[in-house]
């Protein structure tokens, strides 16, 4: 029972703390969110993005956070790019909202092609250096409070299971959202609410690494 409490403890600490930094808006979530109304290419953006997070929280507890830690300039490079791909794709939502669509049986595809929404959704991965921060730097920092090996390999699982269950949770739950963005007025809302956030990343992040 000891045994089996002192295993569980870690996991569940990696589970918790994971699920308190994901569960958040952003930029990623606010697209993943975008493909589960359109039920377009959600299993692939889902297991991206669960993917993308569990390989950086590896990289994190495997001592990759130290290793930026000690190079600033290298965070600040790709916030730039990053903060560029966010006022980018918050034009584009506010382009979307000046037309909004509605939703219906002949959406439930995608007018893009998995790749290209692969691909965005990559940028708003790879290029968002608070995902850097979250799953790299402070989990990888944290986990270094588990010993070696077994415990702090749970506490990297559990980090990235919370982005597993967040992440396909998001897109395939996004369903029961439906009903209300069968009406244009829903999209133009969304799409406005996800060009704010974009540009409040942005300019979050510019002023973040830039402004010193």
């Amino acid at each position: 029972m000891i045994a089996t409490a002192s295993t569980q403890a870690p996991f569940l600490a990696g589970l918790l703390l994971g699920a308190s930094l994901i569960v958040a808006i952003g930029a990623q979530n606010a697209f993943v969110l975008r493909q589960g109304l359109l039920q377009a290419h959600r299993f692939p953006v889902a297991l991206f993005c669960a993917l993308s997070d569990a390989l950086l929280i590896a990289a994190g507890v495997g001592g990759l956070g130290i290793a930026i830690g000690h190079h600033p300039r290298v965070l600040a490079f790709v916030a730039c790019i990053g903060a560029l791909v966010l006022i980018w794709y918050g034009v584009q939502a506010l382009r979307r909202a000046l037309h909004p669509h509605v939703l219906n049986a002949d959406m439930h595809g995608s007018s893009s092609s998995m790749w290209r929404v692969i691909a965005t959704c990559a940028g708003f991965t790879w290029l968002n250096p608070h995902v850097y921060l979250d799953t790299v730097l402070l989990i990888g920092s944290l986990a270094s409070a588990w010993p070696l090996p077994a415990p702090r390999l749970l506490f990297a699982i559990g980090a990235a299971t919370a982005s597993f269950i967040w992440f396909f949770s998001l897109a395939y739950g996004a369903r029961l959202l439906a009903p209300v963005f069968r009406k244009p007025i829903a999209w133009r809302v969304l799409d406005v609410l996800i060009a704010l956030v974009m540009w409040s990343i942005a300019i979050k992040l510019l002023l973040s690494f830039l402004v010193r």
